[in-house]
């Protein structure tokens, strides 16, 4: 029981590591937005996110 726990341990500490990689590393490393509004493909597509699109559906009274 103590091994796997230690093993689990080890495990996720070294995935901490790794995704820390690009912060320590970098400078003024940050991890990228996953937010759809700063997507600059989204943007070219006109994908807004849905808080977004329900606003605008509000101000047009569209909002079914």
């Amino acid at each position: 029981m103590l091994k796997t726990l230690l093993l689990s341990m080890l495990i996720i500490a070294i995935c901490i590591a790794l995704m820390a990689v690009k912060l320590i590393f970098q400078k003024n490393g940050k991890f990228d937005s996953m937010h759809i509004h700063d997507s600059d493909a989204m943007k070219k597509r006109g994908i807004h996110c849905v808080v977004d699109q329900d606003k605008e559906a509000r101000k047009q009274n569209k909002a079914y």
